[in-house]
């Protein structure tokens, strides 16, 4: 019996996948890593379902878009949560994660977590809605703010990521108390969060997939998805209004150039400094990347 359905998860070359309400154990036919192609949590499937013998992933559907990490395919929505404390907020990583979701054509929305442990948040806020995204506020002890993410998620591919120990698993636990996703402290010595998601798996809610994903580093974002110093800017969203009237635009770099409209909006308060920042320093990261390098 054929059916068309979703991945789910996949542990151990094992993937489950869901079709019609029912969830399969399948695995990938030989064909796929001759191909050189791994199934994806998100995928699009067409599966055999067999009474005596294994069920198998015949096909994968062609994705809309796939990051590296976390390793999911097909999002509509990226919830890049972010803690204010407890780790320390760093805008850098954000910036990477924003980009990365913009170049991959998936909406970003910024969740600033733990505003219970301090209340220097409203730079952030103006941040992040001034260059254009959704921006939601939530305390982790008493859920307020998160009632904003669930209409949200409604009918769509979701995931939620984020540093380690922003709390993630905690803030998916107050929208959808059914999942019961295991959550650890921070750790006091090493100042980041310990890892309790160890995969990406979809949960099926209000017509639509959420995912929780393990937490990452800097590092890792760096090592596994980089875009171009000619894309860059443009995954900078609040850059974009003003590319084309920079002096010598085909070869601006956005930096420090003359005659760059970019800087001027900067100067002129349209862009902000941290934003710009953050542009900089990923700029500097790709600058000499060759392109068997990407």
């Amino acid at each position: 019996m054929t059916k068309n359905g979703r991945i789910v998860k996949g542990i151990g070359g094992f993937y489950y996948v869901d079709a019609d309400d029912v969830i399969y154990e399948c695995k990938a036919r030989g064909s796929f890593r001759k191909k050189n192609i791994t199934p994806m949590v998100g995928d699009n499937v067409s599966i055999t379902v067999n009474d005596n013998a294994e069920n198998t992933i015949d096909e994968i559907y062609t994705r809309k878009n796939q990051l590296t990490r976390p390793p999911l395919s097909n999002l509509d929505t990226l919830f890049i949560v972010a803690s204010i404390v407890d780790p320390k907020i760093n805008t850098l990583v954000i910036d990477r994660m924003i980009s990365i979701a913009e170049y991959k054509e998936i909406e970003p929305v910024l969740v600033l977590t733990k505003i219970d442990l301090d209340d220097g948040y409203s730079e952030y806020v103006d941040i992040y809605k001034n260059a254009g995204f959704k921006v939601i506020v939530c305390d982790n002890t008493t859920g307020e703010g998160s009632e904003e993410i669930k209409p949200l998620l409604a009918g769509k591919i979701s995931a939620f990521t984020g540093n380690t120990g922003v709390g993630k698993s905690s803030l998916l636990n107050i929208i959808f108390p059914h999942l019961h996703l295991e959550t650890g402290a921070t750790s006091k010595k090493l100042g980041r969060g310990k890892h309790t998601t160890r995969h990406c798996e979809l949960y099926k809610t209000d017509g639509g997939y959420i995912a929780d994903t393990p937490g990452f580093s800097s590092v890792e974002l760096e090592r596994y998805e980089r875009i171009s110093k000619e894309e860059l800017p443009y995954c900078f969203r609040e850059f974009v209004p003003y590319l084309d009237n920079c002096k010598f635009a085909t070869n601006c770099r956005h930096i420090n150039d003359k005659g760059c409209a970019v800087t001027q909006a900067i100067a002129n308060g349209l862009i902000s400094k941290s934003r710009h920042d953050s542009y900089v320093s990923m700029y500097n990261d790709v600058k000499d990347l060759k392109e068997w390098e990407k």
